[in-house]
């Protein structure tokens, strides 16, 4: 069973022994923003969504509880919580990783030294592989402990733990038995040195976190806990764990350096496997963990864009234009997938890779009398793609260019999505047919980590593909989108 803890849904998904899907179960979950730029969830909604996913599934199953042979567990990165050994009541709501209330810190840091002289940008980088950004977990962290009273000090008493969604998951399935979590999570922290597969001293120094808040690091399958049989019925080993774009990765099977994958949910993730190598990023890319396995780690370079499928849900409740995500097909076809010079920057929560602009907000240019809600609606889908396309241009200049881009997440079911990808990217676009492959990849972990799996090989038979999308946009046209949506990034970047 893959329990995939999203930000705008928890679920739960059952595989047979093929990977086939036996069932699933959805719950949405609120966000809560009570301040401009600021995002947060209650963790307590997070919790009982899985609680209630999880049960609802071998519900409907049909399995005895037994029958279920192990458990992997998927997350929203970044997102920080912090929660009593003794009771497991987190002590703040949870901040969403796209929350931006460090700006001001982050812009502080820019500029600041460690004990040794090194410029802490450059040391972030070394390091952990990231930059600079309210994105990750580390100025959040020092935001909880800084401004929840009585946090620091619980801290220095060893009364509390710090965790990101998976950790908490871990904490409270086992009831306080695992303070645990997988070295893909551990690398989003800014925390973690991806040399040395460890909690880096020198980071926690700077930004004054106690080490003991920190959970153990595992590979990415491994024996993380056992799941209480008061929650599901029956004690079920948990046996592996990854952040939800590594777990996506897995279940695309891109495991060979080259292979990448670009998953488009609340926000879209583009990453390719660049094997046991660390890359060094020019273009402002992340270098991240894509898994460790029986204590190899396989490293991945990633660009993260913070607004995706969300966009299409403020289409839905903030503009009223669509009554269902499905409709922006129909409305992008009735156009003919043109705009009408109507361009839209979602940076509604800043912009993120290859730009990292906390500050800046969205924007839509080009309006005239004659733009549509369709014109709107298609300028939204099409910011999307054109998105995708900066991440891999920057990709490209890292020597990491991509000719195959496999695709997945909930919004690629839009076959018109997925052809103006290939045209505005200019290579193959692979759709699976199970496009859920973060829940995917959670799973193989834990059929890797029970015995289930022999090797990655093993599960990369498994994937199957459902269509090719070839790019058929002239060069000229494809040309002319790209000089646009750079003009509207200007805009916006402008103020």
């Amino acid at each position: 069973m893959a329990l995939d803890q999203g930000t705008s849904s928890s679920r739960a998904i059952i595989y047979d022994a093929l990977g086939q899907v036996v069932t699933v179960a959805q719950a949405g979950i609120d966000l809560v923003c009570p301040a401009d730029g600021w995002v947060e969830q209650d963790p307590e909604q997070l919790w009982q969504s899985i609680l209630t996913v999880g049960r609802t599934a071998i519900t409907q199953s049909g399995l005895a509880a037994e029958a279920i042979k192990a458990i992997g567990i998927t997350n929203q990165r970044e997102t920080t919580l912090l929660w009593e050994r003794a009771s497991g009541n987190c002590l703040h709501n949870a901040l969403v990783w796209q929350d931006r209330r460090t700006a001001a810190q982050c812009q502080k840091m820019a500029t600041d030294k460690l004990v040794d002289g090194r410029p802490v940008a450059e040391a972030i980088s070394a390091i952990t592989g990231l930059i600079i950004d309210p994105y990750f977990s580390s100025t959040k962290l020092t935001w909880l402990l800084d401004n929840v009273a009585g946090a620091r000090q619980a801290a220095l008493k060893d009364e509390i733990c710090f965790g990101t969604v998976d950790s908490f998951l871990l904490w409270k399935l086992s009831k306080g038995q695992s303070h645990v979590t997988d070295a893909t999570n551990a690398s989003r922290t800014q925390l973690f040195d991806i040399n040395e597969q460890a909690w880096s001293k020198e980071l926690l120094a700077y930004f004054d976190i106690p080490q003991g808040l920190l959970p153990k690091v595992l590979d990415s399958a491994a024996d993380f806990a056992v799941a209480d049989p008061e929650w599901f019925g029956a004690p079920i080993p948990i046996t592996g764990v990854a952040g939800d774009q590594q777990a996506a990765l897995i279940g695309q099977a891109c495991f060979a350096p080259g292979m990448s994958k670009s998953t488009y949910g609340t926000g879209c993730f583009a990453m390719t496997n660049t094997g046991a190598a660390r890359p060094y990023s020019k273009q402002q890319l992340l270098t991240t963990v894509a898994y460790r396995i029986a204590g190899q780690t396989s490293y991945a370079l990633e660009g993260s864009i913070f607004v995706a499928g969300v966009a299409i849900k403020w289409l839905r409740d903030q503009l009223n234009l669509i009554d269902d995500a499905a409709e922006t097909q129909a409305a992008f076809e009735r156009c003919h997938g043109d705009s009408n010079g109507v361009v839209v920057v979602p940076a509604f929560t800043g912009l993120g890779a290859p730009h990292w602009q906390p500050d800046v907000r969205g924007l839509i240019t080009g309006l005239t009398l004659d733009s549509s809600r369709d014109h709107v609606i298609t300028a939204t889908l099409q910011s999307v793609a054109l998105q995708t396309a900066e991440l891999l241009r920057a990709m490209a200049g890292d020597g990491a260019g991509v000719n195959t881009l496999r695709v997945d997440g909930g919004m690629v079911v839009n076959d018109a999505l997925c052809q103006f990808l290939a045209d505005i990217l200019d290579v193959q676009v692979q759709r699976p047919k199970d496009v859920e492959t973060t829940a995917k990849g959670a799973a193989v972990l834990a059929a890797l980590g029970c015995g289930q799996l022999a090797d990655l090989e093993d599960a990369a038979s498994a994937w199957q593909l459902d269509q090719t999308f070839a790019p058929l946009m002239p060069r000229e046209r494809r040309q002319q989108l790209m000089e646009g949506y750079a003009r509207a990034v200007a805009q916006a970047q402008a103020g």
